[in-house]
């Protein structure tokens, strides 16, 4: 039997507790159709009896509080609202007890934004965590010492385990019942619950709006520079002579304020430019390239399947707008 202790943070996402509870529960329930014993014991853990949770819109009831549970197997640290530093204010009593658990043996996962709540912790400090991509900016700024991978869709490292944005988090609990049951009882969790276990990616959903957060004026010059001025061909010198730097400054007061290359700044925002032209236009793929400043068709496509994780037709089908094929 493995013990499993959802936390319930002060002003987390419902969805993110509930959601858990019942797919590890209906292994339980496939299981017990299959005559087989149960896997899991499922239990809420708060810091007091009742949580306020979703902005204070609902209160949960925690069986459990976190000075009476001394050992458990998973910690799953679900998503938390609003602004972000607060939450962790407001949830510090978690942290020790959750590196406590990990240091006893117990697996941590958390969902979306509850990623912050575990970097907290310092456990993932030279590690691989991926969070909601909206998030990533925060994140990177907040936990510097964590490697911020915001476009895989789940991380798995030495029995710590993230997921991407919203309800991604289901298929990290797929992950973990296949882990733990095996992939029959997978699968069919997924089936009962129509969610799409082959994704492992989320790039596809990451709409790229530049790293502003930080206080470097001449950075922020460049930026603006580069997404009105995608259509043409950008190089590094250019941009460089226009804040009077040198290119080594540049690039790496650049790479330190955006966590991103220059030239992989530019790319995302010609691709950008493509996503939003493949989703509401009806120009084929050739125009939208060129629109955004591509003149090699096969260089184009590789940009455009590294940053979404798709083709750009590929792309076009799931969300154009218009109904149009290439």
């Amino acid at each position: 039997m493995k013990n499993i202790s959802i936390l319930v943070p002060q002003g987390a996402i419902l969805g993110s507790i509930e959601g858990p509870r019942l797919v590890f529960s209906e292994v339980n329930a496939l299981l017990a159709r299959m005559g087989q014993p149960p896997l899991f014991a499922v239990q809420l853990v708060g810091l007091q009896p009742e949580t306020p949770v979703c902005g204070g819109l609902y209160t949960i009831s925690t069986p459990r509080l976190l000075s009476e549970v001394t050992a458990t197997d998973l910690v799953i640290i679900p998503a938390v609202d609003g602004d972000l530093a607060a939450a962790l204010v407001a949830n510090q009593a978690f942290i020790p007890w959750i590196a406590n658990q990990y240091a006893q043996g117990a697996e941590v996962a958390s969902l979306c934004v509850g990623a912050f709540l575990l970097a907290a912790t310092g456990l993932l400090d030279g590690r691989h965590c991926t969070t909601h991509w909206a998030a990533a900016a925060d994140f990177r700024r907040m936990f510097p010492a964590v490697e911020l991978v915001e476009h895989q869709l789940i991380t798995d490292e030495q029995g710590i385990y993230s997921s991407g944005g919203a309800f991604s988090y289901l298929n990290l609990v797929l992950y973990l019942i296949e882990k733990y049951a095996s992939r029959e009882i997978a699968v069919l969790c997924a089936k009962v619950f129509q969610i799409d276990m082959e994704r492992v990616s989320q790039s596809a959903f990451i709409i790229f709006n530049g790293q502003k957060e930080h206080g470097d004026e001449s950075i922020k010059k460049v930026q603006a520079y580069i997404e009105d001025n995608y259509q043409e061909k950008l190089t590094v010198e250019q941009l460089a002579d226009i804040v009077a730097l040198g290119r080594r400054n540049l690039e790496r007061r650049f790479k330190k304020a955006t966590a991103n290359s220059v030239v992989e700044y530019i790319q995302r925002v010609k691709i950008e430019a493509a996503k939003s032209s493949l989703e509401s236009s009806r120009e084929n793929v050739n125009e939208v390239m060129y629109r955004v400043g591509y003149s090699d068709p096969k260089a184009f496509r590789v940009a455009f399947r590294r940053i979404t994780g798709l083709s750009p037709k590929q792309y076009r089908a799931k969300y154009s707008r218009t109904a149009t094929t290439v």
